[in-house]
C-alpha cells in the first residue's frame, strides 16, 4: 500500500513539474515578443505554420462544406426546409466544425513540423550554442513560434469556413437544386458575428495558442536523440488534439451558457 503511494505521489509530482516547466516556458516566451529586428523571423514562421498549411485547410474545409450540404439536404428536404440549408452549414462550421478540425489539422501538420525543428535544434547543440555566443534562444527561437500560431490559426479557421460554405453552396444550390437567393438569404439574416463569428474566432485563438504551447514545450524539453524527437512529436499531436477536443467542450459550455 505504501509503495503504491510513493509511486502515485512521484507521478503526480512528475506531472506537476512537466505542467510547470510548460508555464514557465510559456510566460518567458510569451512576454518576449518578436522586436522589430526580428520581424523577419515571425514573418517567416507565419509562412511556416500559415501559409504551408492553407492547402490542408482549403481541400478539408471544401470536402467537410460538401459533406454537411449533402447530409443536410437529405434531411431537411424530409419536413420541406431545405431552404435553412445554408443557415445550418454556416452555424455548424462557424462555431464548431471550422475551428475544431482547423485545430486537429493545425497540429497535426504545424505542431508536428514545430516539435521536430526545435528538437532537432536541440540534439545538434544549436539551442546551447545561442546561450554561449549570447543569443537568447526564447527570444529567437520559441516566441517567434507562439506569436505565429497565435497570428495564423484564426485566420485558418476563417479560411476553412469560408471554403467550406463555398463547398455546401456548390452541391447545395449548383447540384441538388436548393434555391440560391433562399440559401444566402437565410444565412444572412441568421448568421451574426458577435453571436456566433466571434465566438469562433475566440477558440481558434485559444486553439492556437495551446497547439504551439505544446508543440514548442515538447520540442524544447524533449531527449536530444531520435528516438527522443520521435516520441515527443508524438505526444505534440496526441496531446493537442485532446486538448483541441477538451478545451471546446469547455469553451462552448462558457460561451453558450454565459
Amino acid at each position: 500500500m505504501i509503495s503504491r503511494l510513493r509511486k502515485l505521489g512521484q507521478y503526480l509530482l512528475s506531472i506537476m513539474s512537466v505542467l510547470g516547466r510548460a508555464g514557465e516556458l510559456w510566460w518567458q516566451a510569451v512576454w518576449r515578443r518578436p522586436r522589430l529586428s526580428n520581424a523577419p523571423l515571425l514573418m517567416r514562421q507565419i509562412y511556416q505554420l500559415g501559409v504551408l498549411s492553407v492547402v490542408i485547410i482549403a481541400l478539408s474545409g471544401f470536402s467537410i462544406g460538401a459533406v454537411l450540404a449533402l447530409q443536410g439536404y437529405n434531411q431537411l428536404v424530409k419536413y420541406g426546409a431545405e431552404s435553412a440549408l445554408g443557415l445550418g452549414v454556416a452555424l455548424v462550421l462557424v462555431m464548431e466544425i471550422g475551428p475544431v478540425v482547423s485545430g486537429l489539422l493545425f497540429a497535426g501538420r504545424a505542431g508536428s513540423a514545430v516539435t521536430a525543428e526545435i528538437g532537432l535544434m536541440k540534439a545538434t547543440e544549436q539551442l546551447s550554442s545561442m546561450e554561449m555566443i549570447g543569443v537568447d534562444p526564447l527570444q529567437r527561437i520559441i516566441a517567434p513560434r507562439i506569436w505565429a500560431g497565435f497570428i495564423s490559426m484564426p485566420i485558418l479557421s476563417l479560411m476553412f469556413c469560408v471554403v467550406g460554405i463555398w463547398g455546401a453552396s456548390l452541391v447545395g444550390v449548383n447540384w441538388l437544386g436548393v434555391y440560391e437567393g433562399a440559401f444566402w438569404s437565410a444565412m444572412q439574416e441568421g448568421v451574426d458575428f458577435e453571436t456566433h463569428v466571434l465566438k469562433g474566432i475566440v477558440k481558434s485563438v485559444v486553439f492556437g495558442l495551446v497547439v504551439t504551447w505544446v508543440a514548442v514545450f515538447q520540442g524544447y524539453d524533449a531527449e536530444p536523440t531520435s528516438e527522443g524527437i520521435a516520441a515527443a512529436t508524438t505526444r505534440t499531436v496526441v496531446y493537442s488534439s485532446v486538448a483541441v477536443l477538451v478545451l471546446d467542450f469547455f469553451l462552448t459550455l462558457v460561451m453558450f451558457n454565459f
